[in-house]
């Protein structure tokens, strides 16, 4: 999808989430339908994923993927151990309650 195309899609989103606000805003006295709190709320969400963690990750957090890990960098075959992300992700959620029997 080409770059324009993609920032009109964003500006689009933008754009039904200030409608939705708006209508929210100016029907005072009326029944509003929760549907327009849910667009409003899910385009500001889909927006600030967008933008503002582009921002978190590239300004604040200054993000490198090139950049060793503690795992690589510590490797004491203890503590920090380098593993593939797809086993990380199976310890995180064997932690949750829930998901540990999917796990193992």
């Amino acid at each position: 999808m080409p770059r324009l195309a993609k920032h009109l899609a964003w500006f689009a989103v933008a754009v039904l989430g200030a409608f939705a606000l708006s209508v929210v805003a100016l029907r005072r006295g009326e029944a509003i339908n929760a549907l327009w709190i849910v667009v409003a709320a899910v385009a500001i969400y889909l927006v600030a994923y967008r933008y503002y963690s582009l921002f978190i990750a590239t300004k604040v957090m200054q993000l490198d993927p090139n950049r060793a890990t503690p795992a690589v960098l510590n490797n004491d075959g203890l503590d920090y151990v380098p593993t593939n992300k797809h086993v990380l992700f199976g310890h995180h959620f064997a932690a949750i309650a829930g998901a540990g029997p999917l796990v193992g």
